[in-house]
């Protein structure tokens, strides 16, 4: 049963409560789990405090809509998660998503994506930023009325979003009303800006500048986390359901720890995969890309441990909430989500660090739920992407999302029950590479960039069209790191088919449209 029906019952038995009449009873309520090389205890890092399960205090006679924590981390891979040891105990107690994708393995399309429930060729944000992406674009178009906040607040929930929000959004921007400008749909606001030193930045707290320093307790991270545990607290103390997302800038570039992690993971490389510094045969664009040098790999290096050490501020605030929610007598009534915008590559295909591809490091990323009606150490192969957050979301506040997203509640996966008309496919929408210096994300050399494509990604193969004319075929069943493109092999029937799902895929417009195209191939 959907918690959208448990609301409905709920909101039954309130009017039947107020008639003078009892109260009916209440119904029942390939990223695996990680196994870490080594914990991140024994290689230097401060002991993060570890998440414990406070007393039930929850009556069974009522349905709950449960409160939502949304932790969204800035491009966080997969590979990063086995030093994590609080967001390594959410899978245990949670179910884990291993074919999460995101529509486009950047920034601000993916987070549009999930405020809308949309795919990029419906938000219309390709780009981080100009006449085709960014805040600028998202708020013109007036994207931000109708928002997987604006669901909540009017479903009565309490909301508060804290961190990073879409790339061009500056916290002392006004938007013509006069005051430091606070998005539709949240009651408490701390929205930073180009913030991803983690030091030195400001923040507009609910319409008020407030400047942080480069003093250790100005680490952002833990800034955001403290305020976080705050909102929860508080808002438990007072009945009211309530939604908080904190988006952290760790691990994004420039990879800022917090000082006391900034010596922590001695001597760790970036992961010798068999992606590493290997071109895929027949590859589309990177046949006649250079191996790494010597001093790319050191660097890489570097970056790889300094990534590692910055997610360490990230754990612990993971841990944090779950303690508050705990004490706060509230973790039974709530869903814990914790995800990334996208993912990361650090070598693999002889490229430096960066994203934008369609290999799986980029568009592959976790997605952990755990909490009130989620089954614990499950693994979900099913294909759930970042448009079907925002649907799920409203499912679990018990409405119905609007009729204008893409995505579907994955709700009933939570405990154990995926749908047989669930979509077998997704797709990645890339259109517009970070190519101009002003983009947080720019890669100097075009070499590393993809052209522009679209993919077309199920549980078992990549189909990817690049703007050129050229294709790529992986089949991940036999070939998991991508590293032979068979499209030659395909039959033109087969490639004719790939080719009209993909174009079915772009243009779908809605959850029913894009329900029956990602289900038109397999």
């Amino acid at each position: 049963m959907s918690f959208r029906t448990l609301g409905v019952l709920a909101a039954v038995s309130s009017l039947l409560a107020a008639a003078g009449c009892g109260s009916p009873a209440a119904p029942s309520g390939a990223l695996s789990v990680a196994h870490p090389e080594s914990s991140s205890t024994s290689t230097g890092s401060p002991a993060t405090p570890a998440f414990t399960t406070g007393d039930p205090t929850e009556s069974t006679s009522t349905p709950v809509r449960p409160n939502i924590v949304f932790v969204l981390v800035d491009d966080l891979s997969m590979n990063l998660v086995q030093y994590m040891p609080n967001v390594r105990k959410l899978q245990r107690d949670g179910t884990t998503f291993t074919n999460y994708t995101v529509t486009d393995s950047l920034c601000c399309p993916s987070r549009a994506s999930i405020l809308k429930g949309q795919y990029p060729h419906n938000t219309g944000i390709v780009k981080n930023h100009g006449s085709d992406g960014g805040f600028n674009l998202f708020h013109s178009r007036g994207s931000e009325k109708s928002t997987f906040a604006t669901d909540l607040q009017t479903a009565g929930y309490r909301t508060a979003f804290l961190g990073k929000y879409l790339n061009e959004y500056f916290p002392k921007k006004t938007m013509g009303t006069g005051k430091p400008y606070v998005p539709p749909g949240w009651d408490q606001w701390f929205g930073g800006g180009n913030a991803y030193d983690n030091f030195g930045y400001d923040l507009n707290e609910n319409g008020q500048i407030k400047r942080y320093g480069n003093k250790p307790q100005d680490y952002l991270t833990d800034v955001i986390a403290g305020k976080a545990a705050n909102f929860i607290s508080t808002t438990a103390a007072t009945g009211q359901p309530f939604m908080v997302e904190v988006s952290t800038y760790a691990p994004h570039s420039p990879y800022t720890p917090a000082p006391r992690d900034a010596q922590s993971f001695p001597g760790l490389k970036a992961p010798r995969t068999a992606a590493w510094d290997r071109i895929p045969e027949n590859s589309a664009w990177l046949s006649t890309k250079p191996k790494l040098t010597k001093e790319q790999k050191l660097r890489l290096d570097v970056e790889f441990r300094k990534r590692v050490q910055s997610v360490q501020s990230v754990d612990r605030m993971v841990g944090a909430l779950r303690n508050t929610l705990a004490r706060s007598g509230v973790a039974d009534r709530t869903v814990v989500i914790f995800s990334s915008d996208n993912g990361y590559h650090t070598g693999e295909y002889t490229l430096p660090s960066g994203k934008q591809t369609a290999f799986e490091t980029d568009v592959n990323v976790p997605l952990i739920v755990a909490g009130h009606g989620v089954g614990a150490g499950r693994s979900v192969d099913a294909m759930v992407a970042n448009i079907d957050l925002r649907p799920t979301f409203a499912d679990l506040a018990g409405v119905a999302a609007p009729a204008d997203c893409d995505g579907r509640s994955f709700e009933p996966m939570l405990n154990g029950e995926i749908p047989a008309d669930w979509p077998r496919s997704t797709v990645i929408e890339h259109h517009d590479p970070a190519t101009d210096p002003k983009d947080p994300d720019y890669q100097q050399d075009s070499a590393n960039i993809p052209p522009s494509y679209d993919a077309l990604r199920t549980p078992t193969f990549t189909y990817i069209e690049y703007v050129d004319g050229s294709r790529e075929y992986f089949d991940r069943k036999t070939d998991p790191y991508m590293l032979r493109n068979i499209v030659g092999t395909l039959e033109p029937e087969r490639l004719a088919e790939l080719s009209t799902a993909l174009r079915g895929m772009t243009t779908c417009v809605g959850a029913d449209a894009c329900g029956r195209a990602a289900r038109a191939i397999s």
